[in-house]
């Protein structure tokens, strides 16, 4: 699932934990919003054209959401049969969970239930979807690292909802902040995970992960800070209709990679990029942050 964006834009609430945020006047509003339009096509074009299947729907015009882009934040879908939407943690976000897209959405896809995580935003408590956290999906597991937007509280309620375990770490830039989503630091495959390892300054939480990835055959394909910081931490394997696998991700992460690392990935999946620079340097997020996969049975007839 992906929305097309209304209004498009720097978002001042959330630019205060998010370091990825870029904001200057070299663009006025209008600009912004006509470029961050034709990446938004672009991205859903090539996805298209390789065969994997995309559902589109319209942000509204009002009121104006300016990272409607992002719905990966606000919901999730299960191969269960459950739909679950987040608490957000910045207040203007909160206007994205809109029930009338989880409706269009229902119409085409069945569901077994749904379940509602936004009245823990009444504690101040959040939990931003797959921004928050990243699933090995095969073993079961959930990964996150600690963050304002991450509570550990909401979380295992989520491991309960979808029988998963938690593996919850610290994530933190070169300046010592913690890293606001865990999908800008680390990415999974099913036979590989893209992470920052330098960001997790715990000798003995580096040490787990390390385990956990070795006993769930993952090879670990490491970046720096600085290719974090271009998105190559902010990437989703996803499957065509003819079964090929293609992890997604944006021009500048792409361009970030060395050789080495784009035959690791290689090894495993297809790359598929797209050129989104005005999302990025306005949303402070990438291509994964605006693909929600859809894990539900299509409605027949």
């Amino acid at each position: 699932m992906m929305i097309r964006p209304a209004h498009f834009g720097y978002n001042k609430e959330t630019a205060g934990n998010n370091a990825f945020q870029k904001q200057d006047d070299s663009q006025s509003p209008a600009e912004i919003q006509k470029l961050a339009l034709r990446e938004f096509d672009g991205l859903v074009g090539k996805l298209v054209d390789h065969g994997i299947l995309v559902t589109v729907l319209d942000d509204s015009d009002e009121p104006p959401k300016p990272d409607a882009v992002f719905p990966n934040n606000w919901i999730s879908t299960h191969s269960n049969g459950i739909v679950i939407t987040y608490s957000m943690f910045a207040p203007i976000r909160r206007l994205e969970r809109r029930p009338q897209l989880v409706d269009q959405l229902l119409e085409a896809f069945e569901a077994q239930a749904t379940f509602d995580f936004s009245h823990y935003e009444d504690e101040d408590r959040f939990l931003e979807g797959t921004g928050s956290m990243i699933f090995d999906r095969e073993y079961q597991i959930v990964y996150a690292c600690h963050s304002p937007r991450t509570d550990p509280g909401i979380l295992d309620q989520f491991c309960k909802l979808t029988n998963t375990r938690k593996t919850l770490f610290r994530a933190v830039d070169e300046r010592g902040q913690d890293i606001y989503h865990t999908n800008v630091m680390m990415a999974m495959g099913a036979r590989f995970v893209v992470i920052c390892l330098d960001s997790v300054a715990d000798a003995r939480e580096r040490a787990l992960l390390l385990h956990q990835f070795e006993r769930t055959e993952k090879e670990v394909i490491e970046i720096s800070f600085e290719q974090m910081y271009a998105f190559a931490g902010n990437m989703l394997q996803v499957a065509s209709t003819s079964g090929e696998t293609y992890l997604v991700m944006s021009e500048t992460a792409y361009r970030s990679l060395e050789p080495r690392q784009i035959r690791q990935i290689e090894n495993y999946s297809h790359i598929l990029y797209s050129p989104i620079p005005t999302i990025e340097k306005y949303g402070g997020g990438s291509v994964r942050c605006m693909m929600a996969e859809i894990f539900l049975e299509p409605r027949r007839g």
